[in-house]
């Protein structure tokens, strides 16, 4: 007599379930069926380096990649590439100029650049009280970037440069992990950083900060990249196909970002909360991400044209064509760009593109 209504709740039971399960996030599942060796992916927990922080949220490279998704985050990214250089780590977010650095050092073997990730999303911020209106007025001061030949600090010698001011000379520069530049900013021990986001909007909400340069006005279409995808050159020659597959999560994941931008957001929140041991407030999120886009363009006139910055402050080894470089400006361009020919492969993301556009076309 009782077996009836106990099969009618089975099935509503089952239905519910079904229902729950199809109305999650897309890829929210977990990757512990996956077995073998994993997928090592390195990251920072910065915004700038979004698919990696919504991807760990939502569960979504192992399930289309097929491997477990080991995640390993960096304060910056010449820690990375060593990890990288290593054989520590397989893959990883990064910005485009310890990526670079690595792949001369190298001699071209270390790794190949498979896609874009974050174009924009760095900022100069100066402190309130240090009186800094124009570049004569950094003279003395001390400034921050985050770690030594990372890309936020090529940009600040750079830049500091171009005003006629000699970094370690005229100014302190000052290589800082992020979390550290927030607390001396704090304490006024710094009068200025530049740094990635969320930092830089940290620096002006919670640090007494002011945006000085946002980076994006000294590019072309206020374009450059701060962060790209990069792959370890042997795992890419030995593992084609798998990396494939990650790159066509993360292409994937980078359009969902756009289209679901409230979900991406908590998404994203939630794995710096976990890595950070907070989520960020919510207006300091949103504020982060209006300085920067999530694409898959890795930007490669711009690249190039900070790794031509990294060479002149000594960052970068001299290459096979560096002879050219006392030519002229013109020579110095072909150099680099015959340097660094090889650390583009985006020949699976244009495989990916155009296997996209036949789909929608259909």
């Amino acid at each position: 007599m009782r077996i009836k209504p106990f099969l009618g709740f089975l099935a509503a039971l089952l239905v519910a379930i079904g229902l729950f399960w199809a109305s999650r996030p897309p890829s929210a599942r977990t990757e512990s069926r996956f077995t073998g060796i994993p997928l090592r992916v390195g990251h920072f927990p910065n915004v700038n380096h979004a698919q990696a922080l919504v991807g760990q949220a939502a569960d979504w490279f192992g399930p289309r990649v097929g491997r477990r998704i080991e995640w390993k985050a960096f304060n910056a990214g010449p820690s990375s590439m060593e990890a990288l250089l290593a054989g520590a780590i397989d893959l990883s977010y990064v910005g485009p100029n310890p990526a670079v650095n690595a792949y001369l050092r190298s001699q071209g073997k270390a790794l190949r650049i498979v896609a874009g990730a974050t174009s924009g999303g760095a900022s100069l911020i100066v402190r309130k009280g240090a009186n800094l209106r124009s570049p004569g007025d950094f003279r003395g001061k001390r400034v921050a970037s985050p770690e030594l030949g990372n890309t936020q600090d090529v940009a600040l010698r750079h830049w500091l440069k171009a005003q006629a001011l000699e970094p370690g000379k005229d100014v302190a520069v000052i290589p800082v992990k992020n979390p550290d530049i927030l607390t001396l900013f704090q304490r006024g021990e710094l009068d200025a950083a530049w740094v990635p986001e969320p930092w830089a909007t940290r620096l002006i909400s919670e640090g007494g900060g002011e945006l000085y340069l946002d980076e994006r006005d000294l590019w072309k279409d206020r374009k450059f990249p701060t962060a790209v995808l990069v792959v370890r050159a042997e795992f890419l020659k030995k593992n084609r196909l798998l990396v494939k597959r990650f790159i066509a999560a993360h292409q994937e994941l980078t359009d969902w970002i756009h289209q679901h931008p409230e979900e991406a957001r908590g998404r994203l929140n939630e794995t710096l909360g976990r890595l950070a041991g907070k989520p960020l407030p919510i207006s300091i999120l949103n504020q982060s991400l209006e300085r920067l886009d999530i694409t898959v363009d890795p930007v490669p006139d711009a690249l190039i044209t900070a790794a031509g910055w990294a060479r002149e402050l000594g960052y970068l080894p001299l290459g096979s064509h560096d002879s050219e470089i006392t030519s002229g400006a013109a020579s110095s361009g072909r150099s680099q760009e015959a340097d660094l020919q090889g650390v583009f492969d985006l020949s699976l993301l244009n495989e990916i593109l155009s296997e996209n556009k036949r789909k929608e076309s259909k």
